[in-house]
C-alpha cells in the first residue's frame, strides 16, 4: 500500500492513525497471512508516530514496532535500500506533473521483486 500525502497537508497523528487503520483493512482483505505473522513496523520517532492514538492502535493490533535510534546520523533503511530502487527506473525522465511522478513511483513499487516468505 502506498500513500501520497496531498499537497498542503501535514501528517498528523490523526492522519497517521487513519492510514494505519486503512493499512490493516487492506492487509486483512489482500494479505491476511501478513496479519497472522504479526507485521513489523519501522517508522521514525516523528511526533505523529509516537502519539497515544497511534501507539494505542498498534498495541491493539499487536504489531511490533522496531526501535529507531533518535537523531541517528545513519541513513534509514528506506534511504539505503528502497529509494535507490525507486529512483533507478525513473532516472533520466522528466515529469510534467505531480500525478505523473506519483504514477511512476507506483509503477516502480509494483515492479520491485517480492521477498519470499
Amino acid at each position: 500500500m502506498t500513500d501520497r500525502v496531498p499537497c498542503g497537508t501535514s501528517v498528523t497523528a490523526a492522519y497517521y492513525h487513519n492510514w494505519m487503520q486503512e493499512l490493516c483493512r487492506k492487509m486483512h482483505k489482500n494479505r491476511p497471512d501478513l496479519l497472522r505473522d504479526g507485521p513489523l513496523i519501522l517508522h521514525t520517532n516523528a511526533c505523529p508516530h509516537l502519539e497515544n492514538v497511534v501507539t494505542d492502535l498498534l498495541s491493539k493490533y499487536e504489531w511490533e514496532v522496531l526501535p529507531h535510534a533518535p537523531y541517528s546520523p545513519d541513513m534509514s533503511p528506506p534511504d539505503f535500500d528502497l529509494f535507490p530502487k525507486l529512483k533507478e527506473p525513473m532516472r533520466g525522465h522528466r515529469f510534467s506533473s505531480l500525478e505523473e511522478v506519483s504514477a511512476a513511483v507506483t509503477c516502480a513499487i509494483q515492479g520491485l521483486k517480492k521477498v519470499a516468505p
